[in-house]
């Protein structure tokens, strides 16, 4: 009740660590107020933001998954200095807030520009929906396209490892063209000059890893196809032919572009946390980014090592054994993934030894001073004949037919 009363009268605007001030000045003086009602003023700020978390859980937007009265108990464990809060106060607040939203006060200043916002036209054009915000549409002159064709999807798991709902698993038929980083999928060969029509079903490759699916039998010739944001897909081909061609594609693309992974997220909370995965090109050139994927995977294959030199004691509770699967599942496919690369770039550097230059450049194929494409990128490039990269030798090609390789000098 004291909350809803600070609430009508105070605005809750502005980022995390302003709205966290305005809980701070609350929490003193409710301790002021009352002070025997918790062990410390810190207490009673935590208890508070816990509060405000729960209510945008419980009637926020878009969240399918809503926190229960036990999760919520159990989130605050041992977070009155050491002690726990008192299990009949958190079931009052917990189902007060589910049958009553918490509001707060509306900003004159944000209630101005939303008017204006309302009075406003509407665009000319509507804007692009996306399934991924980041998602930015590429100028398809500058960018590379390494394959294209038909073929049939499944979406299995949505970003953050989602089951994908019922209505929305069915497989789709799709004219793919990986270009750079990005996967466009259209309706069909004749809509491919739409770049929209590409972009809604589009899917980032960056550190991405590619493989055979074989654990799935209803379909021949599928791959799955599992994403840096933890998303999965199930796409099949026509023959097995393709089916490794485009496995090998995507895995090189991703394995020669992507750029090196951001530290680990640092908290003060105990749970794994992943890495996080940036979808910018690599500056480094073949031979660096061969380097910097072989010393992540030896210091992968080191922490694996060591977590499975602690396992959860026994009757442990279930969040910590959780995170103990969940972050030796992390492990594994990331060991299974770094290590297909590392594989990938020794056979293409074996193949093709004189490719040096930053990958941006040669790989992506820009223009250099003197108006000409790098022809160093790949045999493509020579002759002023153009191929799509299933026309080209795959690196697997390279590697037992190399006396049918020739290469003209530059």
């Amino acid at each position: 009740m004291a909350l809803r009363k600070f609430l009508s009268q105070f605005s809750l605007i502005g980022e995390t660590q302003e709205r966290e001030r305005v809980l701070d000045h609350f929490s003193r003086r409710y301790m002021e107020c009352n002070p025997k009602s918790f062990n410390s003023v810190d207490a009673c700020h935590t208890l508070t933001c816990a509060i405000m978390l729960l209510n945008t859980d419980l009637h926020g937007q878009g969240i399918r998954k809503r926190m229960t009265c036990s999760e919520f108990i159990e989130n605050l464990a041992e977070l009155n200095d050491g002690e726990n809060f008192y299990k009949e106060v958190l079931k009052c607040i917990y189902h007060a807030i589910k049958t009553d939203q918490i509001e707060w006060a509306v900003d004159d200043d944000e209630d101005d520009t939303s008017q204006v916002e309302e009075t406003l036209p509407p665009p000319s054009q509507p804007a692009v929906s996306l399934h991924n915000p980041y998602l930015d549409i590429p100028d398809p002159s500058q960018t590379t396209e390494y394959k294209n064709g038909y073929i049939m999807r499944k979406c299995c798991k949505e970003p953050d490892s989602r089951k994908t709902p019922l209505g929305k698993r069915g497989w789709k038929v799709f004219y793919s063209s990986l270009r750079d980083m990005v996967l466009y999928l259209y309706k069909d060969q004749h809509s491919k000059s739409q770049l929209v029509d590409g972009t809604q079903n589009a899917i980032r490759i960056h550190h991405c890893l590619a493989s055979k699916a074989t654990d799935y039998t209803k379909k021949q010739h599928v791959f799955r196809l599992e994403t840096a944001d933890w998303a999965e897909y199930l796409i099949q081909t026509s023959d097995s032919k393709e089916l490794q061609s485009w496995i090998d594609t995507i895995n090189y693309v991703a394995a020669s572009l992507s750029a090196p992974a951001l530290p680990n997220a640092v908290g003060s909370q105990k749970k794994f946390q992943r890495q996080l995965l940036p979808a910018t090109y690599s500056k480094l050139n073949l031979r660096e980014q061969l380097e910097s994927h072989s010393n992540k995977a030896h210091e992968i294959e080191k922490d694996l090592h060591e977590h499975r030199q602690f396992p959860p004691e026994k009757g442990s509770k279930a969040r910590i054994i959780q995170d103990y699967i969940e972050k030796e599942s992390y492990l594994e496919h990331e060991l299974k993934r770094y290590n297909t690369y590392i594989y990938l770039l020794k056979a293409h550097m074996a193949a093709f030894p004189e490719l040096e230059p930053s990958l941006v450049e040669t790989v992506i194929g820009e223009v250099d001073e003197s108006g000409d494409l790098d022809r160093r990128a790949s045999p493509s490039h020579r002759g002023g004949v153009q191929r799509s990269l299933s026309e080209r030798y795959s690196y697997r090609a390279a590697i037992y037919n190399t006396e049918q390789v020739e290469y003209d000098v530059i």
